[in-house]
């Protein structure tokens, strides 16, 4: 009765991408069902992909899966000639781990002419050919707009996880974890959110538009005396982040801090949240982001008021369905 009641754990060969090899290590110190196995990510004298995988005839009937990072376009061409090779080496099984789904906030088309990227993504990932164990896995975290699940074609099965648990771990362990409200930036984010941070007490800011200005004001909640975290799936510039930190602040929060799944932070924005040394106020009391854009990883580790949660452990576990 005992072994039945334990599940045994199917081993699982992980390659992963030259940017993703700290995030792979982790995934695989997590649980010894994962071994990790390596890519030779070489180019050409044109710059064009001169790719091996190794041992290739070794994985044939083992479960595989790619751990990706698509942080540019130059990158993405030489991991999907990898993602559409592993799934023909007679594998078991082919996992696709893509924890930022990148185009996802060019999801829609305002006018005629506007090219929703985010559906080409969609429609170029549904195209994997299919392993004899059936249809690609597809694991992302915290997707943009919860419509985009609907972009895929039959053959990938999208498994769509979230970093929420994460950070409801790291809100425990606070000294202020019962003076928590939850904020969000927007109706988006309380829509995408709120059902998963119920048990705290919640502020929703929305922006309004005066003139030229898009002006973040509160719309209902009342942040007087917590210490307020606001929560969005992603930050890019960080322009509405401050803005709602400023509303919050004005409306008597103790302490604001932020979590976001994926730290985008194109043209070193983050270095706006920064705490300085010259007795400035600070605006984030603690930034949270995940590992799943190792960029920002490498770029705001040991910066205050960063802190960085690894997905490894949720990664590892979805491995396992």
């Amino acid at each position: 009765m005992e072994n039945s009641a334990m599940k045994k754990k199917k081993q699982v060969l992980l390659y992963y991408c030259v940017e993703m090899e700290d995030v792979a290590r982790k995934i695989a110190s997590e649980s010894d069902s994962i071994i990790l196995h390596s890519i030779n990510w070489r180019s050409f004298a044109d710059g064009f992909p001169n790719l091996f995988i190794n041992n290739a005839h070794d994985i044939r009937g083992q479960h595989v899966a790619f751990l990706a990072s698509f942080s540019s376009p130059a990158v993405i061409f030489e991991q999907l000639s990898v993602i559409f090779a592993l799934p023909r080496l007679f594998v078991a099984s082919f996992t696709l781990v893509l924890p930022f789904f990148p185009t996802g906030t060019f999801e829609r088309m305002e006018e005629e002419g506007d090219v929703a990227t985010a559906f080409t993504m969609a429609r170029i990932i549904s195209n994997i050919p299919i392993s004899r164990g059936g249809p690609t896995s597809l694991v992302i975290y915290d997707i943009h707009a919860l419509q985009e699940r609907f972009y895929f074609g039959d053959h990938v099965l999208p498994l769509f996880e979230t970093g929420i648990p994460l950070l409801k771990q790291r809100l425990q362990q606070l000294p202020d974890s019962e003076n928590i409200v939850i904020a969000f930036p927007d109706d988006g984010a309380w829509k995408r959110f709120h059902k998963q941070l119920v048990h705290y007490p919640t502020v929703i800011c929305t922006k309004v538009r005066e003139g030229d200005k898009r002006i973040v004001r509160l719309k209902e909640g009342n942040p007087a005396g917590c210490h307020v975290v606001i929560v969005d799936d992603l930050v890019q510039s960080g322009g509405t982040l401050i803005e709602c930190q400023k509303v919050l602040a004005a409306h008597g929060a103790s302490k604001v801090s932020a979590y976001v799944t994926h730290g985008i932070f194109p043209n070193r924005s983050w270095e706006r949240f920064l705490h300085k040394n010259d007795g400035s106020e600070k605006a984030l009391t603690y930034f949270w982001t995940t590992d799943s854009c190792p960029h920002t990883v490498n770029a705001v580790a040991n910066n205050a008021p960063f802190e960085v949660i690894s997905l490894a452990g949720s990664i590892a576990d979805a491995l396992q369905i």
